[in-house]
């Protein structure tokens, strides 16, 4: 039995994860076997980039931290590397991210479950998540979508005018 220090850090350590854990809006839990330090050290620099928490978390303590939280069901695939992606704002930008890198590595990194909103998600709805653009890319699509009709109004405008106005600039130059 370890000592209670030992046993008071890890309790910790559980606890600071279950909080994390609650307060995500998603995750994804990924088996990172194979991965380089250099190959790391980019995938942090991403999830940086996209406010998405990334670690390598003990199995053991990830497990009670789930069952902490109702996410009894992700028990299954804590075996193995394991480490977490969550995201407490944008509930896309764990998969998403884990998903383009996973494009990237080819087999050396596999994403094994997911959750959102504190319940577990089906692998397909993890996928279907990591396929959706970022936040960014999504308003100037619908930014587009709503100035297209207007600039189309406006580009029709200035040919008519164009058109009118022409003959009657001639004429008055003729007079």
């Amino acid at each position: 039995m370890p000592n209670a220090k030992v046993l008071s850090e890890k309790q910790a350590i559980v606890a600071a994860l279950t909080e994390k854990l609650q307060n995500a809006a998603a995750g994804v839990i990924v088996d990172y076997k194979g991965i380089t330090v250099a190959e790391d050290t980019a995938l942090r620099a991403e999830c940086r980039n996209n406010n998405v928490e990334y670690a390598v978390i003990k199995n053991t303590l990830l497990r009670f931290a789930f069952n902490n939280c109702g996410l009894n069901e992700l028990d299954d695939q804590l075996n193995g590397t394991t480490s977490l992606a969550i995201c407490a704002d944008d509930p896309v930008a764990p998969a998403r991210v884990i998903a383009d890198y996973a494009k990237k590595l080819n087999g050396k990194f596999e994403i094994k479950g997911g959750f959102m909103d504190g319940k577990v998600v089906p692998m397909e709805t993890v996928n279907a998540l990591a396929s959706i653009p970022a936040l960014p890319v999504l308003q100037a699509q619908v930014l587009g979508t709503m100035l297209a009709p207007i600039s189309a109004l406006a580009f029709i405008l200035q040919q008519v005018a164009e058109r009118n106005g022409a003959p009657a600039e001639t004429a008055e130059a003729a007079e």
